[in-house]
């Protein structure tokens, strides 16, 4: 985990999210008592609990974005799953316990990418040779001849021509210099293609099917097919096989569930929709079933996954929602305790969409004049295009649902319509958008409220 200061890591964030400081902060500190926790005496670090956060605001005011930030610039696992996905037990739906799985699997697929980066080098030079031996046999003939398939000849050793270990090294160097590329090998791959069953299963099972098709993996003997492909493309299968047997999975297994208890974070958006007191009837009758099976997850317990035992007591939670019609407190108290620092998240307005479409390191219009780059043409918004684009944003927000900064994506796609479609065959390979455009583009969607409540 990166010793980022509290001010760093709003730094960062700031270059992706626009506005929002509050909450950023919030972040920040929880993020920094995470390293502060590894730095504490091992007899007192157990005992120290994530602080998990609750974000409340309407959408597209970047309550996701900012937990996703976080996870990358904490190199942690991190997983976004709607609340509303689960259900009580004994109902149709996903368990609780499956967001650890697949915490886990997203940790698991981390650490092996990462320790498959190191023997990078290793698996391309054992490639390498498995390639030479393809194209340069090592059985000699019957009169002590080597015979080079690339080259087509046969040489024997009493003309006094080059051996066969100073054949392979030119043959390694054309190698290398890419001189062998349009020549086609024969290898052997695993064939991976066995029986799938597939399971409609209750509650819980999600995990049968793999485990099956684990089981018949092992219970069939193991096929291989030969391909024929050229030299690149067999070195590039070549290492990927051999990384794959340099990879230690026991050690990745065990980092990654250590990663998964220690630093994994999970977003849990639409939390609104499971707040509500139990029901008589109706389909509310399982929303505080649903938070007491949420309540130990988040309380700390340990969960059953294919790799083994992961305890979720330092797990760190971001649960988030629009709450309209729910509030917080409609929460059984003893999740609320579970979640001691709440931050409101504010809604955007016109100022916030200038910025959003040109501050960050992704913002929206270098976004699309990167894309009408690559039709070599020249896309130049003038800033009272944008400052026009922003409050037909906020306008339109006001009218209909506010979406927040989500509104910017469907009127720039409306607005570049014509432009994106004509691209490839346009004359003009400059174009400057100014206040004038975008009104004319966009003139009946303002006008027209209905129009705009339905395509926009």
């Amino acid at each position: 985990m990166q010793s980022l200061t509290p001010r760093e890591i709003v730094s960062e964030l700031d270059k992706y999210i626009v506005g929002q400081k509050e909450a950023k902060r919030s972040v920040a500190i929880a993020l920094r008592n995470r390293w502060r926790r590894q730095q504490v005496p091992e007899e007192l670090r157990d005992e120290i609990a994530p602080k998990n956060i609750i974000m409340i605001g309407p959408t597209g005011v970047g309550k996701t974005e900012i937990a996703r930030r976080l996870a990358r610039l904490a190199q942690a696992p991190f997983l976004k799953i709607e609340a509303s996905k689960f259900t009580e037990v004994g109902y149709v739906g996903r368990d609780v316990e499956s967001m650890i799985r697949d915490l886990t699997d997203q940790a698991v697929n981390m650490v092996k990418g990462e320790e498959t980066e190191k023997v990078t080098v290793r698996a391309r030079e054992l490639a390498e040779e498995r390639v030479l031996d393809l194209l340069l046999p090592r059985a000699k003939t019957e009169k002590g001849a080597e015979e080079n398939p690339v080259l087509g000849s046969v040489r024997t050793l009493e003309e006094g021509l080059p051996p066969q270990s100073a054949t392979r090294e030119k043959l390694r160097q054309l190698l290398k210099d890419g001189r062998l590329d349009d020549r086609y090998v024969e290898i052997e791959t695993p064939d991976r293609n066995i029986p799938i069953v597939e399971i409609f299963s209750a509650s819980g099972m999600e995990e049968m099917d793999i485990n099956l098709r684990d089981m018949f993996g092992n219970l069939f003997p193991q096929r291989s097919k030969r391909r024929r492909v050229k030299i690149p493309e067999a070195l590039t299968i070549l290492s990927h096989e051999e990384a794959q047997k340099l990879v230690d999975m026991d050690k990745v297994v065990r980092l990654a569930i250590e990663r998964v208890e220690q630093s994994g974070i999970i977003f849990l958006d639409e939390i609104d929709k499971i707040a509500g007191r139990e029901s008589v009837h109706g389909p509310d009758v399982s929303r505080e079933g649903v938070q007491r099976d949420i309540l130990p997850i988040v309380e700390g317990t340990t969960v059953t996954t294919k790799y083994g035992l992961v305890k979720t007591d330092h797990i760190f939670f971001i649960a988030a929602g629009a709450f309209h019609v729910s509030k917080p407190s409609d929460l059984i108290p003893e999740l609320q305790g579970r979640f001691p620092i709440r931050v409101e998240l504010n809604s955007l307005g016109k100022e916030d969409f200038i910025r959003i479409l040109t501050e960050p390191q992704n913002a929206l219009i270098k976004q699309y004049t990167a894309l009408l780059k690559t039709e070599s043409m020249d896309l130049v918004f003038t800033d009272d295009a944008i400052a026009e684009i922003a409050e037909i944003a906020q306008i339109i927000n006001e009218r209909s649902e506010n979406i927040g900064a989500r509104r910017l994506y469907t009127i720039m796609e409306k607005l570049l319509e014509q432009i994106s479609f004509d691209a490839p065959e346009a004359h003009e390979k400059k174009i400057v958008i100014d206040s004038a455009y975008v009104r004319d583009r966009l003139r009946d969607f303002i006008e027209d409220e209905d129009l705009s409540r339905y395509i926009l």
